[in-house]
């Protein structure tokens, strides 16, 4: 799990051998590569300080890019850095300086301790022993926040390019005692497309449809509808889609050890299945790229 400075790699682009369908799948909160001076930095133990972490996700979508779509994945941890947050929702308390001025202290995400740089994991374990230095903070967004979202952003460039549309699937997990607002429902997959304007509808309704046949509970943007990157990528006037998935980690994970389930199998055949149907939705409007983007 930890991993000295020398040999990190902060995120990798697992590539088909041709890309032959319009998407970009992404999994930016899997990563479980940490550092030893941020393990050392913390009074969590090396359980605890995963416990925020989509746990698996990259390896539920592993099969992307054999399906001709590439899978971006972060080996950094989520609580190092959220990417999935503005460039610079900071908390000043977690630092030993003042912040530039340009930096967004008042977000809520800020408050509740989960900004670009979290204060904390799950619920209210706080991470840090001390304050970080100022220039630790804005250097792990230079050097690893920055040179993602370019890599991001070139990937859904090049897809538009070469097909007239782009969808970027933000892949997710969220803890398995989620429950719908004033109900006991716990649903196994939320699609999130911030309540219509980072996807097509078409999109959207063919997601929790494809789910609901294969059997499983889907509902749309309640409780999670997409975090800042659903929300800075997703363009339906202009062709570029972004669809949020949470998946249930109850399905496949145990939540208290973070071992796989004898399930876990079973959900990644059905996200592959997911991901062929997706595919082969858009394939539909292949003559007409518009389509979509006109919703």
């Amino acid at each position: 799990m930890d991993q000295s400075a020398g040999d990190f790699q902060e995120f990798e682009v697992r590539e088909p051998a041709s890309q032959t369908i319009p998407f970009v799948f992404n999994s930016p909160h899997s990563g479980n590569h940490f550092p030893v001076d941020f393990l050392a930095s913390s009074h969590l133990d090396s359980l605890s300080i995963r416990r925020s972490a989509d746990h698996y996700v990259d390896e539920l979508f592993a099969d992307a890019p054999e399906l001709g779509a590439p899978l971006l994945v972060a080996h950094f941890p989520r609580a190092y850095l959220d990417v999935n947050r503005e460039p610079y929702e900071l908390d000043p308390r977690m630092f030993d300086g003042p912040l530039p001025p340009y930096v967004n202290i008042g977000s809520m995400r800020v408050a509740g301790g989960l900004g670009t740089i979290p204060r904390i994991v799950a619920e209210n374990m706080e991470i840090y022993r001390k304050r970080l230095s100022v220039d630790e903070g804005l250097s792990r967004i230079e050097t690893i926040y920055k040179p993602y979202h370019a890599c991001l952003r070139k990937l859904i460039a090049r897809t538009h390019a070469r097909f007239g549309i782009g969808i970027l699937i933000d892949c997710h997990s969220m803890p398995g005692n989620v429950r719908l607002s004033g109900s006991d429902v716990r649903p196994d997959f939320i699609i999130g497309d911030r309540y219509g304007t980072s996807a097509s509808a078409e999109l959207s309704r063919a997601a929790l449809q494809f789910f609901d046949d294969m059997g499983f509970s889907a509902v749309r943007n309640k409780p999670y509808a997409g975090g800042f990157i659903t929300e800075h990528y997703g363009r339906p006037v202009r062709g570029l889609h972004a669809l949020q998935i949470e998946i249930n980690r109850g399905l496949y994970v145990d939540e208290v050890t973070l071992e796989k389930k004898a399930e876990f199998p079973l959900v990644a055949a059905a996200l592959s299945t997911f991901m062929r149907q997706m595919a082969g939705l858009v394939g539909s409007f292949a003559d007409d790229a518009g389509a979509l983007a006109a919703e």
